[in-house]
């Protein structure tokens, strides 16, 4: 029994940083949004993460939580990680649909108007850029052929040699 204590005191315990505090609370959080965690669960261990002065004692808000979030999770573990697996031009037009919106709200309230008018250009913004994100799912999903092997589209009449075996089947 002596044994224990004497080891233990020969090792230091290290304090925890605060960017190590900041990173077990992330974890948590993304636990309870997964649905790993309760609300009442993450809020009692976010309150204790920060009163923890060492290491050591972080370990055990993340116990039994899976360690590997990439491998939990896959790439939709956060908006930002989605985000970032995005092509730039539909991220682009997402930022584009964000910002209008933005403004015909903002229009919409210095007018005083009593019916909510920004709605239908709202809805082709949105939809256009559901349509755009569809296509490029489904472009990428299938390895679209027609992308990889012609320069020109179908309709301007100007064929490459073997370039109907990506367009065989599709209507």
């Amino acid at each position: 029994m002596n044994e224990n204590r004497e080891s233990k005191s020969a090792t230091p315990a290290l304090r925890a940083s605060d960017a190590e505090r900041e990173h077990v609370a992330k974890l948590v959080s993304e636990a309870a949004g997964e649905g790993r965690l309760t609300l009442a669960e993450a809020e009692e261990r976010l309150e204790q993460v920060y009163v923890v002065t060492y290491r050591g004692e972080l370990d055990r808000f993340t116990a039994d939580l899976p360690n590997g979030r990439a491998t939990a999770a896959g790439p939709r573990s956060s908006i930002a990680t989605r985000a970032a697996g995005l092509p730039s031009r539909l991220r682009v037009h997402a930022a584009v649909a964000v910002v209008l919106s933005v403004f015909l709200i903002m229009r919409f309230v210095a007018s005083g108007a009593e019916f909510f008018w920004p709605a239908g250009p709202m809805f082709l913004l949105w939809g256009s850029l559901a349509v755009h994100a569809s296509v490029v799912a489904r472009s990428s999903r299938a390895g679209d052929r027609w992308v990889r092997q012609r320069r020109t589209p179908p309709w301007t009449g100007n064929t490459n040699e073997g370039s109907n075996e990506g367009t065989e089947g599709r209507t």
